[in-house]
């Protein structure tokens, strides 16, 4: 299985600052007196739509309500498994989170599609912002609501940024880690006062985490496990749910922010509800038996051969590739640099020869994918050529403690003969290994300790293996005895908190302006925190410099300078054996389904903006 990382609805990611503390410095609405109202906030201060604007420009604004979705989770974000749950808790490290919990819960500011970086007001009317700009003032809508009728107040959202910065998952803990005080001026004014030290989107961040109810949580731990549904003001609510199997979610009906400007055109299904499959295969035979309704693909041979059944053939489901506009994350093998056996980049790096993606590509994957090179493809922060004279400024201090390579072309992954075992490579790799100070005892290669090479590829589901197989096999030509472990997603979830593996295989979604919660990814800290998304244990000053220069960076062009910096230093590191991309975004899905004529300039939009059509449904007899 891929461990795919997802931003929450705008930018993924200490002190405890008590919500009814003092304002910091003596602060008072006086100061703000100046200080202009805004609708919006933005990383570097330009908002796309007026105060005024009705909707996002992507929506059908009459887009009926009805229906129902159902879809199998794909992403997850903090403690969310892809293969089951049993807390609805997903905001701490304790158990495996539900999918669709984000849908309970409003944050200050929404995001668009069209404008990254960019959030608009939801619980939140307007927002004033010091001068200094380390001091954000937030108006709350008097009328926000919690489902139960209780008023959303300024201690509420003070409440929830305190928690999730001293009990939240460490995601959590560490994007939040320079908001200096999280208080209440009065019901309805929630002040966030950031450390001066503060990257330049902790602004954002805040402004796009969950808020949850103080009064709600007074008698209850937050950091325990629970499956007692827990108390938003979102679009949606829990419904029905059996433990492990499935989640529904219903729409609010008398939902406070339903006429918000950016909510109009979205929340349009009555009933979302999540299936829980084990096995891939299995997920694919209940999506052609019509159990789930929209399927995103991600795996080439399904999407190549297995549309191929009476439903496709009767015009009942739909399959569509449409070009991806999102820049692309990244993808790969990661070692786990904890571990002495992977300590040397020369081992790392001959390691990764052994994996021949041209073979790969043509015999399991029918052609359909690239070759990921890049920690940030289809972006703008991908590296490419020699350093620019702006990213030289920003690695010079640390020549001679990086890689020389930095300097130069960025690091590729080789081109292989296609074959599946290219001689050339495997001769080269062996080479580089003996370099290291490994030695062959007749089919056995020794590490520098003198202990057998051993690597276990960890893993709880078996949809890689067709991939992972042949590279292993080119590893037990070198004389590594290379195998795969499958365990069952509680065992596969505690094993990658504890941070005990050898390698296995992660995905991050992509970002159209990085920020600096890249440090939950990448980040020295990180590494040293169990649970943490630092799953391979990177821990570099520089990488930490040019995380920290992405976080303080003034306009879009100096983000791109630092991410560029920042591509560079981890393909120097060897960190991954990267995998590969797909340039488009395929879905399928059952044609009981409408959406609007324009699209998102950042992804597709599916199935968050389409909405149900009770006619087409009765039509194909899903009604």
């Amino acid at each position: 299985m891929t461990t795919r990382i997802t931003r929450r609805r705008v930018l993924e990611a200490g002190m405890l600052a008590a919500a009814g503390a003092a304002l910091p410095g003596g602060l008072s609405g006086r100061a703000f007196a100046q200080e202009a109202e805004l609708h919006g906030l933005s990383t570097f201060g330009e908002l796309g739509l007026p105060p005024d604007f009705p909707h996002f420009p992507y929506v059908n604004p009459k887009a009926p309500k009805g229906g129902t979705l159902t879809i199998q989770i794909k992403r997850g974000s903090g403690n969310q498994s892809f293969d089951t749950f049993n807390t609805l808790n997903t905001f701490v490290l304790q158990g495996d989170g539900a999918a669709g919990m984000d849908a309970c819960f409003d944050s200050l500011m929404s995001g668009s599609g069209d404008e990254p970086g960019t959030l608009y007001g939801l619980l939140a009317k307007s927002v004033s912002v010091s001068a200094d700009k380390l001091t954000y003032r937030f108006r709350l809508r008097p009328e926000a609501r919690f489902h139960d009728g209780t008023r959303v107040t300024a201690a509420d959202v003070a409440f929830s940024m305190n928690i999730l910065k001293s009990k939240g998952h460490p995601s959590f803990r560490l994007m939040l880690n320079e908001l200096a005080s999280a208080t209440a001026e009065s019901e309805d004014v929630f002040i966030a006062q950031l450390s001066p030290k503060r990257s330049r989107d902790l602004h954002l961040i805040v402004a796009g985490m969950p808020v949850f109810s103080e009064k709600f949580w007074s008698n209850r731990n937050f950091e325990a496990s629970t499956l007692e549904p827990p108390l938003g003001s979102g679009a949606y609510k829990v419904g029905r749910f059996e433990q492990g199997r499935f989640i529904e979610f219903e729409r609010v009906a008398d939902y406070w922010g339903k006429d918000l400007p950016v909510n109009i055109g979205v929340n349009n299904f009555d009933r979302v509800r999540w299936e829980y499959f084990r096995d891939r295969q299995v997920a694919f035979e209940a999506f052609k038996s019509g159990v789930i309704t929209f399927q995103e693909e991600f795996t080439s041979r399904i999407w190549a051969t297995g549309y191929d059944f009476p439903a496709i053939h009767e015009g009942k489901v739909k399959k569509e590739a449409l070009p991806k506009t999102d820049p692309v994350g990244s993808q790969g093998w990661i070692f786990n640099l904890r571990r002495e056996k992977f300590a040397d980049p020369r081992i790392r790096e001959a390691l990764g020869l052994c994996f021949d993606f041209e073979w790969t590509r043509k015999t399991i994957m029918f052609g359909s994918y690239e070759r990921m090179t890049s920690y940030f493809e289809n972006s703008d922060s991908k590296a490419v050529g020699k350093p620019s004279t702006e990213e030289l400024a920003l690695l010079e201090p640390f020549r001679g403690k990086v890689p020389d390579e930095v300097f130069g072309e960025p690091w590729l992954p080789p081109v292989s003969d296609g074959s599946g075992s290219d001689r050339a490579l495997l001769r080269r790799a062996d080479e580089m290994l003996r370099a290291a100070g490994c030695k062959r005892e007749g089919n056995v290669l020794k590490l520098p300790n003198g202990q057998p090479f051993e690597i276990e590829f960890l893993d709880s589901q078996g949809a890689l293996q067709p991939h992972t197989q042949p590279f292993q096999a080119n590893l037990k030509r070198l004389g590594i005895n290379a195998t795969s472990r499958l365990v069952d997603p509680a065992q596969y979830q505690r094993r990658t908190q504890e941070f005990d593996f050898d390698v296995i295989s992660m995905a991050l979604s992509g970002s159209a302006i990085p920020s600096d919660t890249l440090r939950v990814v990448y980040g020295s800290q990180a590494a040293k925190t169990p649970g943490s998304r630092n799953l391979g244990g990177v821990s570099s000053p520089a990488i930490d410099a040019m995380i920290e220069a992405i976080g303080q960076a003034d306009s879009y062009a100096e983000v791109v300078v630092a991410a560029k910096c920042l591509d560079r230093l981890l393909r120097a590191g060897r960190y991954w054996i990267p995998m590969w991309w797909n340039d488009e975004e395929w879905l399928a899905y059952w044609d009981m389904f409408d959406r609007p004529q324009t699209k998102p300039k950042y992804g597709s939009g599916a199935p968050g903006i389409w909405w149900y059509n009770a006619e087409k449904a009765k039509r194909i007899g899903k009604a």
